[in-house]
């Protein structure tokens, strides 16, 4: 784990004092955070704590009642998914929204294929372009004439994560990239994480599993009921410290001061 930074620098993502209601509940209510370059930032919480909602304000899939939201200094204004991306914003949701019938070319330039001059599909290009990012990101992926069906989670992973660094995130968003996997596949996309991090990128990490979170991830944000518990360094906590923030709802300096 990387040596927490001197933050002199601009955060690449500010969201602050975001709020918003469905039905009259708020699902976020009052919450800031932020991320800086070459940082995961791990969200944590159960189910309908409010940290997948928070992820899609920032993503542009709902838009917040209040609260404003920052891209390197500046204040943005996110509408929808267009808008996010023009912010170099891109999110890998669990699902991966990739075509199991096509191969890794297919997919990482699905709606946005290279074409000839006449108009004709230039798959030659894309597939040499698909070579170059995964050499960059994953050396070992060699399966790229292959139906993404065909791949094993990690490998599927690395598509989707190669389709948002191909067209320019430096915002990455991944919701439980390691679900459902298992040992090798895991370690897999923790070194993808470790050099999408390299390479200056911010993520900010959804998860269930705090042994993930205290792996990858640099600083973690707690949520509980729509309201942030707390923010700590990884380095400072431990497994129990935010078992018992998400249980609890309590930031670790109040359970110390308890115990």
């Amino acid at each position: 784990m990387s040596a927490e930074k001197d933050r002199i620098e601009v955060p690449l993502v500010e969201m602050r004092d975001i709020s918003i209601a469905f039905g009259g509940v708020k699902a976020v209510d009052h919450v800031s955070v932020d991320l800086y370059p070459g940082e995961v930032h791990g969200l944590l919480g159960h189910n309908g704590a409010g940290k997948s909602t928070l992820i899609k304000i920032l993503s542009g899939a709902y838009h917040a009642d209040s609260g404003e939201i920052y891209i390197r200094g500046e204040k943005a204004r996110i509408e929808n998914p267009r808008d996010a991306r023009r912010y170099n914003i891109e999110t890998i949701y669990q699902t991966l929204a990739l075509a199991d019938n096509l191969d890794a070319a297919a997919n990482l330039f699905l709606g946005r294929e290279i074409t000839t001059p006449l108009g004709f599909l230039d798959d030659a290009r894309m597939e040499a372009e698909t070579r170059k990012i995964m050499a960059r990101l994953n050396p070992n992926f060699q399966k790229l004439k292959e139906p993404v069906s065909a791949l094993s989670g990690g490998q599927r992973q690395s598509v989707a994560i190669a389709r948002a660094v191909y067209f320019d995130a430096r915002i990455l968003v991944m919701d439980e990239p390691t679900a459902a996997l298992g040992p090798h596949e895991t370690q897999m996309v923790a070194e993808l994480i470790q050099e999408l991090k390299r390479q200056g990128l911010g993520i900010f990490l959804i998860s269930h599993d705090i042994h993930d979170v205290m792996a990858l991830c640099d600083r973690a944000s707690v949520m509980k009921n729509g309201k942030l518990v707390g923010t700590v360094r990884i380095e400072d906590v431990t497994d129990d410290d935010l078992l018992s923030m998400i249980i609890l709802g309590k930031n670790p300096l109040e359970v110390g001061a308890e115990a």
